[in-house]
């Protein structure tokens, strides 16, 4: 069993999947909180056409990935707040624009593409050094920025339209946070798929709210969760020979199921004591 650590390829997957899961747990709770849930599988989607056209022109995937992340983060947030259309339409129009534009683009592709069958479904076996570095570069950037923006994050989650009367600069907030998701999201497409990314931006937070009593306790159980869920996911895979990514999301959906037990067991609780009491 110990000897599966001795193999660099899971030594990267499993760093690679510590931080992806610190990432997208941290994320996951503004997402959750604020009805977000839609954003990185709208991200995850659209970045398809980055892929397709980084492996069209012989450029590296996951930087171009990272360029288009951040643009479509700003077309989303500048759309949100210009537009009169729903967030989710926003969302969904530019899901499955950037979802046809790289099918179009991959027809100009001769030949089968394995790399980017990585993409779209994850393998640990593709994480190399050079996504390591990147996953560890733009994550210090991420986690610098959640870490600083705590407080006004929280504020601005808790109560919009308080952080907004207090002075809170919530339109640029809002914005790198839309940045920081769309990062996060590509950051993770090679290690669990575009098909399957959301699920971890989702499952932990979803899990830890739940069984959380406050904002904080919120945020580090669903970051706990989210490694749990990476780490438990990755090793049974493993001891299993199945897809990393399908394992990963349904060691997520086994630990929703449980938190979701145990806070109906809290509510039961809760009511006996409520009666005995009266």
């Amino acid at each position: 069993m110990l000897e599966l650590f001795t193999y660099p390829f899971m030594q990267r997957a499993l760093v690679a999947g510590i931080i992806i899961a610190l990432l997208l747990g941290w994320l996951g709770v503004y997402v959750i909180s604020r009805n977000m849930s839609f954003v990185g599988d709208g991200v995850a989607h659209a970045s398809l056409s980055a892929v397709a056209l980084a492996i069209l022109v012989g450029f590296t995937p996951l930087p171009t990935a990272i360029v288009f992340s951040i643009l479509l983060a700003i077309a989303i947030h500048a759309l949100k707040q210009k537009s009169s259309i729903s967030f989710d339409a926003v969302i969904g129009i530019l899901f499955t624009t950037g979802m046809a534009l790289g099918i179009v683009l991959l027809q100009f592709h001769e030949g089968y593409v394995p790399d980017l069958m990585s993409y779209l479904f994850g393998n640990i076996l593709t994480i190399n050094t050079s996504d390591l570095w990147w996953m560890a570069g733009v994550g210090t950037l991420i986690i610098i920025f959640l870490a600083t923006a705590r407080r006004p994050l929280a504020f601005l989650t808790i109560d919009p339209e308080g952080s907004s009367l207090a002075g809170i600069p919530t339109k640029r907030i809002d914005l790198l946070l839309t940045i920081m998701i769309s990062l996060s999201v590509v950051l993770s497409i090679k290690m669990i798929g575009i098909v399957l990314v959301s699920a971890l931006l989702i499952l932990p937070s979803a899990s830890a709210k739940l069984l959380a009593r406050s904002f904080h306790q919120f945020l580090v159980s669903s970051i706990i969760l989210a490694v749990i869920m990476v780490l438990v996911g990755t090793i049974l895979s493993y001891v299993l020979n199945m897809p990393t990514s399908a394992i990963i999301v349904l060691s997520g959906t086994c630990i929703f199921f449980v938190s979701l037990f145990l806070a109906h067991l809290r509510s039961l609780e809760k009511k006996e004591s409520t009666t005995s009491s009266s």
